[in-house]
């Protein structure tokens, strides 16, 4: 997620920052806030060749993440090897994939928000989402994320998924007028993410965003 026009930008980079300072939700305190060169503990992976955007996983866990055609995001990585962490994972993509549903929907409230997303999670999703309708936005294009990450609190109740966002191809489009508002690429295409993943306590294999923790014009991910 990056710029679209000058207020969007503005607002997701406040969300940022806000999350940023709340810390992260697992044991570790000496690390949660080091975005920049942080060291992710495990050894990245090389580029899944299975790209996928949501045609595989349109309702997981019988929630519904599907989006329309032109907005694709795709989630190059590879799964986990740990059970835990590839249900975090790919609950993660969900995540993303229910922000966009609801600024495709026009809505806050839709079932994909409230079940991938929770606590500071939930007040990122819904400040996103706000963002994109009350500027009149919905969203187009492709959405790369890649160079993902996991790593397991010792408690074994969070997870981290850690990754790259490139939204060089991915644009904003006026309700009203279908205008799709492009972008010269620029280092404010990249971002990099730290998602932090807790179980939910009272269903098998669902996993909530309950932090999120954003560096934007990550030159790291170019």
């Amino acid at each position: 997620m990056k710029r679209r026009t000058l207020p969007v930008a503005a607002a997701f980079a406040a969300a940022a920052l806000t999350l940023t300072a709340c810390g992260g939700g697992d044991d570790r305190s000496d690390d949660r806030n080091k975005i920049v060169g942080a060291d992710q503990g495990t050894e990245k992976p090389s580029k899944s060749a299975e790209p996928s955007g949501a045609p595989a996983e349109d309702k997981p866990d019988g929630v519904d993440v599907s989006l329309p055609a032109d907005i694709n995001l795709v989630f190059d990585w590879e799964k986990p090897k740990n059970e835990n962490e590839a249900a975090a994972m790919k609950d993660a993509a969900s995540f993303f994939r229910a922000i966009y549903r609801g600024v495709d929907k026009r809505t806050t409230k839709d079932a994909s928000v409230t079940a991938y997303a929770t606590g500071d999670g939930l007040n990122y999703a819904e400040t996103q989402i706000n963002a994109w309708i009350d500027g009149g936005w919905t969203a187009t294009g492709t959405l790369r994320h890649y160079d993902a990450t996991t790593r397991s609190a010792a408690n074994g109740k969070s997870v981290e998924v850690a990754f790259c966002a490139d939204a060089g191809k991915f644009y904003g489009k006026e309700i009203k007028t279908e205008k799709v508002l492009r972008t010269e690429p620029s280092i404010e295409d990249f971002d990099y993410y730290k998602i932090i993943m807790v179980k939910y306590p009272t269903a098998d294999g669902l996993w909530q965003a309950s932090k999120v923790f954003v560096e934007t014009k990550a030159a790291k991910c170019r």
